[in-house]
């Protein structure tokens, strides 16, 4: 018998979950109808963006440095990193410093996507597929970022890690003059800046 392997072994060893408010893979959410997508301002050691998108009841996740961008010329580098569960989708808070990832996380976007390669090549490529392969296209349906988005997987660093790059594409949705990650810093959720979330927080002592 093959034992089943956890896609959240990594995100549950990485935390301690007496100190840390993020959420415990235990409390598992169900997969709703439609896929979500939800990119998290992230002010950790270095200000970044967690770009995720729900792939069979986890969400596969990339630290994007500079965020997303809706110029199609821009290709922004994206770092894979651990699986997280559905409820992450929802977590804002602070997260300690003496803990993995500490530092400060809003919402910075969230929304529902269709596999784009699924629709054009005949429903023949799953996320799990274009994953794995390296290629993944996306229509997202955000409350900031719309339309058609490409992950692609490049060559290893030195690390030996993949590296990838979100990119917009070139669609009715994109929009070179734009940049959202400068122009709307709030949170999708609450409306709240990542400063108003660090003050708030250290105001309960």
């Amino acid at each position: 018998m093959i034992k089943k392997t956890d896609p959240l072994q990594a995100y549950r060893s990485l935390r301690d979950f007496r100190k840390t408010p993020e959420p415990s893979p235990e409390e598992k959410s169900a997969p709703g109808e439609d896929r979500i997508f939800v990119i998290q301002k992230h002010d950790a050691s270095n200000l970044h963006y967690d770009f995720r998108l729900e792939v069979d009841g986890v969400l596969k996740s990339w630290a994007v440095p500079k965020g997303p961008s809706t110029d199609p010329s821009e290709k922004r580098l994206a770092v894979p990193t651990e699986d997280h569960p559905l409820e992450y989708a929802d977590f804002e808070g602070v997260i300690p410093a003496d803990e993995y990832g500490g530092g400060t996380v809003i919402v910075w976007d969230k929304g529902t996507y269709r596999n784009l390669r699924q629709e054009k090549e005949g429903g023949a490529v799953t996320m799990a597929e274009a994953f794995s392969e390296g290629k993944i296209e996306i229509f997202l349906e955000g409350k900031k970022l719309a339309g058609g988005y490409a992950l692609i997987r490049t060559a290893k660093d030195r690390s030996g890690k993949f590296r990838w790059l979100l990119i917009k594409m070139k669609d009715d949705k994109a929009d070179p003059g734009r940049n959202p990650v400068m122009t709307e810093p709030e949170s999708a959720l609450t409306g709240r800046t990542i400063e108003e979330v660090a003050r708030e927080e250290a105001s309960k002592g």
